[in-house]
């Protein structure tokens, strides 16, 4: 008889899975349950023009939500997902933690979380994501500044 415990070097592999990780604009939820995530994202791009366009990118946000959903495979009852934001510099910040309910097999949970942060820099954030400790993916958020410096305007004479 096959073991169920999965080996040291994958502990996730026979659950949980992950069925999505990503950032969209929008999340709707039908009346049946189905979810439908609207524009989903990996880049985004604050512009800045005019003739005082600042050099360096201002502190911008952009509100996105988070949306990760598991698959239990394997795994049942209550765990606790973390998720800690990187800057491009590899800085950790403050993590969000939350605990989600596994039934087990096909059946899963959602977790789902508004981000509103503020972004300093340019760069690829990475929010990694633990499951009961331990890491089990990260989704890349790409920010990007786009800058156009224009002069005054001539005058006709």
């Amino acid at each position: 008889m096959a073991t169920e415990e999965a080996s040291p070097a994958n502990p996730f592999e026979r659950g949980p899975y992950i069925q999505v990780a990503a950032f969209c604009e929008r999340v709707l939820t039908e009346p049946d349950g189905v979810m439908s995530l609207i524009r989903v994202v990996d880049v985004v791009t604050h512009s800045a023009h005019g003739p005082s366009a600042p050099e360096q990118m201002p502190e911008v946000r952009f509100p996105l939500d988070m949306v990760l959903v598991f698959k239990s495979g394997s795994a049942r009852g209550r765990h606790d997902v973390t998720i800690t934001p990187e800057l491009p510099s590899g800085e950790p910040l403050p993590s969000l933690s939350a605990s989600i309910r596994l039934e087990g097999e096909g059946r899963g949970a959602v977790l789902r979380s508004r981000l509103d942060m503020p972004f300093r820099m340019e760069g690829l954030y990475w929010f990694n994501v633990q499951f009961d400790g331990q890491f089990i993916t990260r989704i890349p958020l790409e920010v990007r500044y786009s800058r156009l410096t224009t002069g005054p305007a001539l005058q006709q004479g």
